[in-house]
């Protein structure tokens, strides 16, 4: 064997703990998951028997599936298009040198420290109708002259919702793209003024293109993360009134624990993990294909 061969068995050897752990915890799990939406099974969670498409044809039917997917798909686009745009408009701030700047970032990094079920409780309280903190400071400074009440349909329920994860994702987002904007050569932007170049010249030819991997790698995990969020929805409204203000996996949670269809839970699963990967998928696909161009 040669030495080159001798490395490259070295590395899978490195790597082979890393590998068993992602197979025992991820690869498995996700096993059984689509052994079980083939199965039969129970109210009781007895497994029987091979059932075919059957928990798919039931998942596919149920009452509330497309408005569920429907606000699955507004509650990813809505979290992860704003989180998107708003933290980048927050690292460009934040990698400005100005007095206070780490205080900032302290600041900036506090709603993603903490646990969602805290800031989705946090937020329930501020938009209370009776002695909620957002219609006392409205009442003070004169805006309002009584209180509104800021959940009087389901729709505005689901926009508090898409706020609250919007909120929380900002953070992770800045960071992504702070980082990327610390590795820019400054000398670049010096040159590209030398040469009159625009705010929005320097912005799109020389900010975005170099910050474009941070901004990749944020994207995919926030959609992968947004997708698969539990704690706010079912902290805020737990899907009420008849799941209209559900996604996927908290209505795939309450069918599994509370209904008992367990069958159809487990084929909204791998439902809801194809989805993703497609959606995954394509955007790398189109990330990929625009550097090629390039």
């Amino acid at each position: 064997m040669n030495t080159l061969g001798k490395k490259s068995w070295k590395a899978y050897l490195w790597l082979l703990p890393s590998i068993v752990l992602m197979a025992v915890i991820v690869v498995y799990p996700i096993a059984i998951v689509f052994k079980l939406s083939f199965s039969e099974i129970s109210k009781a969670g007895v497994i029987g028997g091979f059932a075919g498409f059957s928990n798919f044809k039931e998942a596919l039917t149920l009452p509330a599936f497309k408005q569920v997917m429907l606000n699955t798909l507004w509650w990813v686009i809505s979290v992860v298009g704003l989180s998107t745009v708003i933290g980048f408009i927050l690292a460009m701030v934040l990698n400005q040198k100005f007095r206070g700047r780490k205080i900032a970032r302290a600041i900036i990094v506090f709603p993603w420290a903490t646990s969602l079920v805290v800031q989705a409780s946090v937020w329930n309280y501020i938009i209370k109708y009776e002695y909620g903190n957002l219609n006392n400071i409205l009442l003070n400074l004169g805006i309002i002259r009584e209180a509104v009440n800021w959940r009087s349909s389901y729709q505005i329920e689901f926009i508090w919702e898409c706020w609250v994860g919007i909120f929380v994702t900002i953070p992770f987002v800045t960071f992504c793209v702070l980082s990327g904007l610390q590795s820019i050569d400054e000398t670049l932007y010096e040159a590209a003024e030398i040469d009159g170049a625009t705010f929005g010249q320097k912005l799109f030819k020389i900010t975005i293109p170099l910050v474009k991997p941070s901004l990749t790698v944020s994207t995919v995990l926030n959609i992968i993360y947004v997708f698969n969020s539990f704690p706010i929805v079912y902290t805020m409204t737990k899907g009420a009134p008849a799941n209209k203000t559900d996604t996927l996996i908290t209505y795939l949670y309450m069918l599994n624990f509370y209904d008992r269809k367990k069958g159809p839970a487990t084929a909204l699963s791998v439902i809801g993990f194809i989805v993703l990967c497609i959606c995954a998928g394509i955007y790398m696909f189109g990330v990929m294909k625009g550097e090629e161009e390039e």
